[in-house]
């Protein structure tokens, strides 16, 4: 009996875990031939077609800074700090990370778009560097994903390429 009814509980997560969409961000963050350069900070959100946030992915920032010095400097992330992040208690678990080198950056986020309603959206990448310039990248996509969907847009300075894959 109680087989059968772990079992039975069971399954509509074991379901769940079968629909869920996973969405994959890919990024470059271009090596810039500057006398001083520094690792960008980098936030990855998706806004609703109104322009207000829907959910945070990322926000990477030198984090191990001592005193949270790094902290200081994630409101260059200006569109970002100004649609929430400000609200939020630094660091969060499972969305705050370190900066990342200049190269081509992968990250995935399973289920970031399952409680999204159907609709328009933007993935949005924004990247700042200390003594640098700051770049926002808008790549637009639609919800339900029939099949699997893919879309990039791509960055003049700041950021290269960033592509979006929800399947």
């Amino acid at each position: 009996m109680k087989l059968s009814h772990s079992l039975a509980l069971s399954l509509p997560l074991v379901s769940s875990w079968a629909v869920a969409a996973d969405l994959s961000v890919k990024f470059e963050l271009p090596q810039l031939q500057v006398a001083e350069y520094h690792k960008p900070y980098v936030a990855i959100w998706i806004e609703k077609g109104d322009g207000s946030v829907a959910s945070n992915l990322a926000v990477l920032y030198d984090v191990k800074k001592p005193n949270q010095a790094g902290e200081k400097w994630v409101k260059d992330l200006r569109t970002w700090w100004r649609k929430g992040g400000k609200d939020l208690d630094l660091p969060v678990d499972g969305l705050s990370g370190a900066t990342k080198a200049a190269g081509s950056h992968s990250m995935n986020f399973a289920g970031a778009t399952d409680k999204l309603p159907a609709g328009d959206y933007k993935l949005v990448v924004e990247a700042a560097r200390e003594a640098g310039g700051r770049e926002l990248v808008r790549v637009p996509f639609t919800l339900p994903a029939k099949g699997k969907l893919a879309a990039s847009a791509a960055g003049k300075e700041e950021l290269g390429q960033v592509a979006i894959a929800v399947q």
